[in-house]
C-alpha cells in the first residue's frame, strides 16, 4: 500500500509536459503546475500569437504571466525524492534511441506499443486507447511498432501506397495507378503479399526438406566412420593372427600391412569426417536461412515485406547427396585375402604377391545428389519408347510408340515370346541404367507407372506389374496413389496430378516418384539394390479408352 501511495504522489508531483518530477515548480493562476523550463519553453512557442495558454486546461493569459517558484511543491518533491525511485511502470517506459516513440506524446515521449498502418503513426498504450474504443478507429490495422511507416507513403503524391504494380514490381498509391502506372497490371498490396508469402513458405519447405535430408546424410556418414573403423580393426586383428604363423621374415611384412591399413583408415576416416562437417555446416546455414525467412514471414506490414522480399538471395544448390551408401563391413577384406595367400607361399613367391597387398585401396564415397528442382531432373531426362513386342494385344501404340491406349479390338501383333498375355501392360525398348528421368501423363481413370526387370513373367497372375519382386509400381487410380512391390501395397499421399515424374539412380538403388504440376512433390522413394538393368513400363486398368504417354521432355 505504501508503494502504491508513493506512485500516486509521483503522479501528482509530475510535470504534465515532461512527465518527470517537477523541477523548480511554477504554478499558473488556473492552478496547474509545471517545471519552470517546461512552461517557459511552451510559452516561448506562443510569443508570436501574443496569447499564452495553460497546456492542460487551455485557459488564456494576456499578457504573459510572471511566474514564481512554488516553494511548497518544491519541498514536497524533494521529500519524495528521498524515498527513492519507484519500480518502472508501463506509463513511464520512455522511448530510447532504439525504440519507436509515441507520435502523440509531448515532451519526453513514451515508447510506442503499436503502429497504425492507416494513420501512419505510432502510439503508446495511453494514446492507443481510442483505436480500441472508437468504432471508426477499430477498423485500422495495428502492427508492432515500426520506424519505417513513412516508406508506406508515395513520395510523389503523398498518399498511402496500398497497391502493387505487377508490371513494374513496385508498391504504388491509387493516384499512381491513374498516372504513370495507368494500364499496368495492379493488385492490392495485401494480395501480392499473400502470393509472395506462398512463395516464401515454399522456400521454407524446401529448406526444411534439405535440412532433414542433410541430417540423414550426417547419420549415414557417422555409420560409415564406424564401419571403416570396425573393418580396419578386424583387418588388423586377422592380419596379426596370420603373421604369427609365418617365419621371422614375415614379421617385417606384418608391420608393413598394419601400418598401411592404419594409414588408409586414418585417411578415409578423415575424408568421411570432412564430408560430415561440410554437411553439418550446410545444415546450420540452412537453419539460419530458415529463421530469416520465418522472421520475414511474420512481418505484418505488407509493404515492408515486399520491400525486403526481393533482396533475399537465391537458395543455393545443395552440396550434399540425397543418400549415402553404406557398404558391407569388409573394406580391408582384400588385404586379408592377399595376406592369406602369401602365408601359403614360399619366400620367392611372396615378393611377387606383395604387390596385391600394397595396392589394395578403400574408397568411401557418396552417391550423387538427387536433384531438387524440375530443371535439375530434366538434365537426366531420357527419351523412352514402348516395345511393341511386349505390348498386350489390346494396347494400341501411337505417337512414335510413346503413347498407349487400351482398346476393345485386338491388334494384329505378331507372336513373340516377350509379349504379355494376361494383363494390359507394356515395357520400354530402352534399358535404364545410371541416372535417368522421365514423365508419364495419363487420362481417364488411371495407370500404373512401372519399372521392371526384363525377365519378369509374361503370363499368369504373377506377371502383373507390382505383384512380384521384379517390378516396382506407383498405382495412380482416380484420386489415390498406392505403391506396389511383391504384392505388398503401401498407401501414398500427395497432390493429385495427371503427370508423374520418375527418377532412377540405378547404381545408388534409388527410385523416386513425383507428382508434377507447377511444382514437383515427392510421392514415394525406394532405396534398394538393383541387380539387373531396368525397363520403364505401363499397366492399365480394364477401362477402355484409357491412355498414358511417355512425355517428350527435350
Amino acid at each position: 500500500m505504501a508503494q502504491k501511495g508513493d506512485q500516486l504522489d509521483r503522479e501528482i508531483l509530475s510535470c504534465p509536459i515532461c512527465l518527470d518530477l517537477l523541477k523548480d515548480p511554477e504554478t499558473t493562476s488556473c492552478g496547474h503546475s509545471y517545471c519552470m523550463e517546461c512552461i517557459k519553453g511552451f510559452w516561448d512557442g506562443q510569443d508570436e500569437k501574443k496569447t499564452h495558454s495553460c497546456p492542460q486546461c487551455r485557459q488564456s493569459f494576456t499578457p504573459r504571466p510572471v511566474l514564481l517558484k512554488n516553494t511548497m511543491l518544491a519541498a514536497l518533491v524533494e521529500e519524495l525524492k528521498k524515498t527513492g525511485p519507484p519500480p518502472a511502470t508501463a506509463d513511464h517506459c520512455y522511448a530510447g534511441a532504439e525504440d519507436v516513440a509515441c507520435d502523440v506524446c509531448t515532451g519526453r515521449k513514451l515508447r510506442a506499443s503499436k503502429s497504425c498502418l492507416l494513420c501512419l503513426a505510432s502510439y503508446c498504450d495511453k494514446h492507443l486507447q481510442p483505436h480500441y474504443n472508437a468504432a471508426p478507429l477499430k477498423k485500422h490495422k495495428l502492427v508492432e511498432p515500426s520506424k519505417k511507416l513513412q516508406e508506406n507513403i508515395c513520395s510523389r503524391h503523398d498518399e498511402v501506397m496500398e497497391l502493387f504494380c505487377c508490371t513494374d514490381q513496385q508498391c504504388i498509391c491509387s493516384l499512381c495507378s491513374m498516372d504513370e502506372h495507368k494500364g499496368h497490371d495492379t493488385v492490392s498490396a495485401a494480395a501480392e503479399r499473400t502470393e509472395r508469402q506462398r512463395e516464401l513458405e515454399g522456400s521454407r519447405q524446401n529448406i526444411q526438406q534439405r535440412i532433414q535430408d542433410g541430417e540423414k546424410e550426417v547419420k549415414l556418414l557417422q555409420q560409415e566412420v564406424e564401419a571403416v573403423n570396425h573393418s580396419a580393426d578386424k583387418a588388423v586383428e586377422d592380419s596379426e593372427k596370420t603373421f604369427t604363423e609365418l617365419i621371422r621374415l614375415m614379421e617385417k611384412r606384418s608391420s608393413d600391412v598394419k601400418q598401411q591399413v592404419r594409414s588408409q583408415q586414418k585417411m578415409e576416416v578423415s575424408r568421411v569426417k570432412e564430408l560430415q562437417e561440410k554437411l553439418e555446416q550446410e545444415i546450420s546455414e540452412l537453419k539460419r536461412r530458415d529463421a530469416e525467412l520465418k522472421l520475414l514471414s511474420h512481418t505484418e506490414d505488407h509493404n515492408q515485406f515486399l520491400h525486403s522480399y526481393p533482396s533475399l538471395p537465391a537458395l543455393s544448390e545443395p552440396t550434399h547427396s540425397s543418400s549415402t551408401n553404406i557398404r558391407p563391413l569388409s573394406y580391408f577384406e582384400d588385404v586379408m585375402v592377399a595376406v592369406s595367400a602369401v602365408r601359403d607361399k614360399l619366400e620367392d613367391v611372396l615378393r611377387e604377391e606383395w604387390t596385391d597387398v600394397s595396392s589394395t585401396e578403400v574408397e568411401v564415397s557418396l552417391s550423387p545428389a538427387e536433384p531438387t528442382t524440375r530443371a535439375g531432373f530434366l538434365k537426366y531426362s531420357q527419351e523412352i519408347t514402348l516395345d511393341t513386342n511386349t505390348a498386350y494385344t489390346q494396347l494400341l501404340l501411337s505417337e512414335g510408340s510413346r503413347k498407349a491406349t487400351l482398346v476393345r479390338q485386338h491388334q494384329s501383333y505378331s507372336s513373340h515370346p516377350d509379349r504379355f498375355t494376361d494383363w494390359p501392360q507394356v515395357l520400354s525398348r530402352e534399358t535404364l541404367s545410371g541416372r535417368c528421368y522421365w514423365e508419364v501423363e495419363w487420362k481417364e481413370r488411371g495407370v500404373c507407372v512401372t519399372v521392371a526387370y526384363k525377365n519378369i513373367s509374361r503370363a499368369g497372375g504373377e506377371s502383373a506389374f507390382g505383384y512380384n519382386d521384379n517390378s516396382w509400381v506407383l498405382d495412380c487410380f482416380r484420386n489415390n496413389y498406392t505403391f506396389r512391390y511383391n504384392n505388398i501395397h503401401t498407401p501414398v499421399s500427395g497432390p493429385q496430378s495427371s503427370r508423374v515424374g520418375v527418377y532412377l539412380d540405378h547404381s545408388a538403388g534409388i527410385l523416386s516418384f513425383y507428382s508434377v504440376s507447377e511444382t514437383m512433390t515427392l510421392l514415394h522413394r525406394v532405396q534398394t539394390t538393383f541387380t539387373q538393368p531396368l525397363h520403364a513400363g505401363l499397366r492399365f486398368y480394364w477401362v477402355y479408352a484409357s491412355t498414358a504417354e511417355l512425355c517428350k521432355l527435350k
